[in-house]
């Protein structure tokens, strides 16, 4: 079960849709929250220094009084939250806490930056994926969002069909196994989808190639169809879609025409020569996805926690 999150927020527009879903998440799970905010103060500055002492003192004192707002707000939800200050580098901050926290779950907002200086720094969302000690829901805030005024209604938060894009790597079948957590604690349906890369496979889909395809295509459904049945034994509804084309595409394809209120996927399956232009699949879908998308690095599971997904189904080198 989800029974720690953590939530972490610089207080900007793009991070109320995040705070929406942090606290409707916790609230519905019955989940302990705790929201984060870090004073930045990089590296390098003497904390001795009046003027870096003064502009630290600057910092605490905005971040305690919006956490002050903040549980105000969560209290009008009739919630109670905890608050926790941290100062250095944004992502770092956000892992020491959670890590501190012993948390099941990090919450974050994004506002999807692209562009040359996104793919240069990364942003913090990306960062804190990188090096989080459990998996971390990225919502990605529009314009509308943004803007809303302060104390507005925000949209309902929705959690009833669940996309996972699955290539059947070790990371990708932990993040069926955490979608499988998060399906049955919000009594939500899942959504299992492998693509088809003809790159990867060897294939070209042309006419002289028909069998091969089919026989390849016959093969990963029957995949497909045993991991959807794991899941139904599970109590867990669930259906599966094989496509061809290219990853990105085809998983930000599935969530707009499906639609799907929640992308959850591992951080580490099958890459190849494309990863080093643009990333990660994982990366790019949290860019542009029109919904939020829960990444699974590292896999955590309450105590006592009985799997859905047969090690046999694990690449040999699973453990």
């Amino acid at each position: 079960m989800i029974k720690r999150i953590l939530f972490a927020t610089d207080f900007s527009p793009w991070a109320r849709r995040a705070e929406d879903y942090a606290c409707a998440l916790a609230c519905s799970w019955k989940a302990s929250l705790t929201v984060v905010s870090i004073a930045e103060f990089q590296p390098g500055l003497n904390p001795d220094y009046p003027i870096n002492q003064q502009y630290l003192a600057d910092l605490l004192k905005t971040a305690s009084a919006k956490l002050a707002d903040l549980k105000g707000r969560a209290e009008r939800r009739g919630m109670t939250v905890a608050t926790r200050v941290e100062t250095g580098i944004p992502s770092e901050g956000v892992v020491t806490a959670a890590q501190a926290e012993e948390s099941d779950l990090i919450v974050v907002g994004t506002k999807g930056k692209t562009g040359l200086a996104h793919v240069l720094l990364g942003s913090t969302a990306e960062r804190v994926i990188r090096g989080a000690p459990c998996p971390v829901l990225t919502v990605r805030t529009d314009q509308t969002d943004a803007e809303r005024e302060e104390g507005a209604l925000s949209e309902p938060v929705t959690l009833e069909r669940i996309l996972v894009p699955v290539d059947f790597s070790e990371c990708s079948l932990d993040a069926v196994e955490y979608a499988a957590v998060v399906a049955q604690q919000a009594k939500a349906s899942l959504m299992l989808l492998h693509v088809l890369e003809p790159v990867s496979y060897g294939l070209d889909f042309t006419l002289g190639h028909s069998r091969t395809r089919e026989q390849v295509r016959e093969t990963w459904t029957k995949r497909l169809e045993e991991l959807a049945s794991s899941l139904k034994m599970a109590g867990i509804p669930v259906t599966s879609q094989l496509r061809g084309g290219l990853p990105v595409d085809s998983i930000l394809d599935s969530a707009q025409t499906l639609p799907c209120d929640l992308i959850v996927m591992g951080t580490h399956g099958r890459r190849g020569i494309s990863h080093a232009y643009s990333g990660s699949v994982a990366e790019a879908v949290l860019r542009k996805a029109p919904c939020p998308v829960l990444t699974v690095r590292s896999l955590k599971l309450g105590p006592g926690h009985n799997r859905v997904i047969p090690a046999a189904m694990f690449p040999v080198t699973h453990k």
